[in-house]
């Protein structure tokens, strides 16, 4: 059966040039404008006091050697050497300048990169792989800063440095400049051509780039799923067939990069040459001197490597105005979920919360939550129970205001969620989502997360609770212990432990757990239950699990589907009406039976 490779590709980014990105990025370039001018200033310098060896081996040619004046020749000789260190000073001095500024640029792009996808909503990150938006912040970040600090510096200095070389080439010979002038309009030409070309190839190793970026971290994500459903060959078809867009992506783009250079330099041999045949055949019988030919000759390879350096500038800008789009394009995307200019801090919370004609889609025109209203008073435990996709995450995710609501509102002790401050909301509040994800660093450290001026006593009290507290003292360093990336040294359910103790630890006034005892066994779960009964007592809990025997004490059981509350009430309330629920549950018990028997 032929492979299919089904991974989205990126949109191809047809927009031209836009020196409007630049402009844009000019707000990272003014912070340091005072060293970025001192550098121009030192490069300046040494460019400059360059220009006037030319003239002095002139001199030599024309006047000391051939009249044999030692004295002259020594001083000329000794003005080059000057000339030279300088060069070597100031050049040294102004690459460890910009190499700062650099990293500083590197260093704000990417903190207000960061800080932005902090913001963005749950949306964001549903929508897209999260490979791709990790290559924007390392690779495209470092790409494009070179391009705003030396790129810029070095457009100007080689745009200066071409303007002193053509006029001390003046200088030193009218007729012989204007033969190295006529190279000029072939040179645009050629820049005209390849312009375009190198855009659009570049755009295509971006997209390559990001797709392959994109796989590879979703497969180093999901190699145990890999590898217990043996599809390694098929990945790796998978991994090689976007491996070879990419290599050839880069070779395309290689090659009208790679032409660049030959074409200029190509242009200027033929230059020079025409420069020794005008100056000793056409122009010559005399009028053209030798030290005047050699003095032109190298005004002129000089003249046309800060061409060959203006054509790599433009190559480097062509190349990386393409990530500098896709870093703008992510801090655009706009942060749905946000504070009101006119939000207010939500005072300390007792507890209480309703629904009042909620309505909420994550796609246009399809619908998850249809016209739900009701009210939780404060201390209430509240389960919401019914088949996968019937809303159930949703209404809490929406109380904890991930998304924002559709229609209706959502209060919490009768103010609205939309008009208050996201940290105010959220700091009251204990989530426990459903994907238990443990950070790099100690257990200590990820059970202090939410509140990080807890003490080592209440991080262990908090573990106790949930039972975690035996299994971490039994681990080489107990809770300093290091636990690496997602967890990877922890079993799912002392994950979900840990998770747990992490959001009792906060203290919250709503406690949310989104099938929290999933990946515990039965024997853990029931000692977990007695300390979750004395903990919830006081607080208004919203439950969402799947073993209805954990949420049978629960003040209140909803039965949601397609969107609506179908059924309310008690578990005894709720047996009795030998509706959903009844038969949920009895279909579930009998399951249990046929186990266990």
């Amino acid at each position: 059966m032929a492979r299919r490779n089904t991974y989205k590709e990126d949109e191809v980014l047809e927009t031209p040039f836009d020196v409007r990105h630049l402009l844009r990025a000019s707000v990272y370039i003014k912070k340091y404008w005072k060293k970025m001018l001192l550098a121009f200033v030192f490069s300046a310098i040494g460019g400059i006091a360059g220009l006037f060896a030319p003239m002095i081996i002139q001199q030599a040619l024309d006047i000391a050697i051939p009249q044999k004046s030692l004295h002259m020749l020594y001083m000329l000789v000794i003005a080059l050497v000057v000339i030279y260190l300088v060069s070597v000073i100031f050049t040294t001095v102004r690459s460890y300048i910009m190499v700062n500024v650099g990293q500083d640029i590197i260093y704000d792009i990417r903190k207000d990169l960061f800080n932005h996808l902090q913001m963005l909503p749950f949306q964001y990150y549903d929508d897209r792989p999260h490979g791709k938006i990790l290559i924007r912040v390392v690779n495209y970040v470092n790409s494009v800063s070179d391009m705003l600090s030396n790129g810029l510096i070095n457009l100007v200095l080689e745009i200066l440095n071409l303007v002193f070389i053509v006029i001390f080439m003046f200088i030193v010979d009218v007729k012989l400049s204007l033969v190295v002038m006529a190279g000029v309009p072939i040179l645009a030409v050629f820049l005209f051509w390849i312009k375009n070309k190198q855009r659009r190839a570049w755009q295509a190793v971006s997209n390559k780039n990001s797709n392959l970026n994109a796989y590879l971290q979703e497969n180093i994500v999901g190699a145990r799923i890999t590898q217990i459903f043996a599809r390694e060959d098929e990945n790796a078809g998978i991994f090689r067939t976007l491996s070879e867009r990419c290599r050839d992506a880069w070779m395309w783009a290689v090659r009208y990069s790679n032409l660049v250079w030959p074409g200029i330099d190509s242009i200027s041999v033929f230059v020079r040459a025409a420069i020794f045949v005008f100056g000793l055949v056409i122009f010559g019988q005399g009028n053209e001197s030798l030290g005047t030919i050699v003095a032109i000759s190298s005004y002129a390879s000089r003249f046309w490597q800060p061409i060959m350096n203006l054509g790599n500038i433009f190559n480097n800008f062509i190349n990386n105005i393409a990530y500098l789009e896709r870093i703008f394009e992510t801090m655009d995307e706009p942060v749905s979920v946000a504070d009101a200019e006119d939000a207010v801090e939500l005072p300390p919370i007792r507890g209480k919360v309703t629904f009042e004609d909620v309505s909420f889609a994550y796609e246009e025109g399809k619908p998850v939550l249809d016209h739900v209203s009701f009210v939780v008073n404060p201390g209430e435990s509240v389960a919401l129970v019914g088949p996968t996709g019937a809303g159930k995450s949703t209404i809490v995710n929406l109380i904890s205001r991930f998304y924002n609501v559709g229609d209706g509102r959502v209060l919490i002790d009768d103010h609205d969620i939309a008009g208050v401050t996201l940290h105010s909301l959220r700091s009251q509040m204990g989530i426990m989502l459903q994907d238990s994800f443990i950070f790099s660093g100690t257990i200590e450290d990820n059970i202090r997360y939410g509140k990080l001026d807890a003490t080592e006593e209440e991080i262990a009290r908090a573990s106790r609770v949930v039972c975690a507290d035996e299994f971490i003292r039994n681990m080489p360093d107990g809770y300093k212990t290091e636990v690496r990336e997602r967890g990877a040294v922890l079993s799912q359910g002392q994950k979900q432990l840990i998770s747990f103790a992490r959001t009792l630890l906060s203290d919250p006034a709503i406690l949310v757990l989104d099938e929290a005892t999933s990946s515990i066994d039965v024997q853990t779960e029931k000692a977990l239950q007695k300390g979750l009964d004395a903990l919830l007592e006081g607080r208004t809990s919203f439950i969402i699990a799947h073993r209805l025997s954990t949420i049978k004490n629960c003040d209140k059981i909803m039965y949601v589907d397609q969107g609506k509350i179908i059924e309310c009430g008690t578990h005894e309330e709720l047996m009795e009406m030998h509706g959903h629920y009844y038969h949920l549950y009895t279909a579930q018990m009998d399951d249990i039976s046929k186990t266990e028997g």
